[in-house]
């Protein structure tokens, strides 16, 4: 088997998108191993190590077998596989709508325009704020989604000042979600409303339906 035309995935599943702008959509989900990244609320550290080697074709197949228009790929940090950029084009070939989740510590460029990029800057909570390569910000467009997992009002502070710095309001879509379990809901939502931030609040809906079960 060519070692050129493989990726390591951790799992392939099919499930409602949980978080992002098309929340609640039945997505496929392909999750790839390995992560750079240590981030100390991480939910997904299983996808570290481990997963089976798959080529191209087999991924494509088992993605299109569920029959779903949406495809997300996901790790870990998906982009820590090279190869990554190349299957999303493989995705959009097949007339789906793909979407990537990743952090803001690998460059996005050059990644198929036909994909919506969600890139999860990593706040000072997350204990991997010096990772962040702010390049990418701007290379974001209107398509693509700029994330801030939030665990304190230190936290929220930090992600209006890079919104400020950077004039982000109106580029793209910006999603502020909580840290499950360091940071309430409920206060999110009341800082949100006292500055009237143009932000999208998400909740994890898998975390709420499935209590965040593997493969979910």
């Amino acid at each position: 088997m060519s070692l050129s035309n493989r990726l390591r995935i951790t799992e392939i599943f099919f499930s409602l998108q949980g978080e992002s702008v098309s929340s609640g959509l039945p997505t496929v989900f392909v999750r790839l191993t390995g992560c750079p990244l240590r981030c100390q609320y991480c939910d997904t550290a299983y996808a570290f190590q481990g997963g089976e080697w798959l080529t191209f074709s087999e991924i494509i197949k088992k993605v299109t077998d569920f029959g779903a228009a949406y495809v997300c790929v996901t790790g870990g940090e998906p982009l820590a596989q090279k190869k990554c950029k190349e299957l999303l084009s493989l995705l959009c070939e097949q007339g789906l709508n793909v979407s990537l989740e990743t952090s803001g510590a690998i460059p996005i460029d050059g990644i198929d325009p036909r994909v919506s990029r969600v890139m999860d800057l990593k706040t000072p909570g997350s204990g991997e704020e010096s990772k962040n390569l702010f390049g990418n910000i701007e290379l974001l467009t209107e398509h693509d989604q700029l994330k801030f997992v939030l665990c304190s009002r230190e936290d929220y502070d930090w992600a209006k000042m890079i919104l400020n710095e950077h004039d982000l309001f109106g580029r793209m879509e910006i999603l502020f979600s909580v840290s499950f379990g360091q940071l309430r809901a409920q206060d999110l939502v009341n800082w949100i409303l006292e500055d009237n931030l143009i932000v999208r609040f998400q909740m994890q809906l898998h975390k709420l339906l499935w209590d965040d079960e593997p493969g979910r």
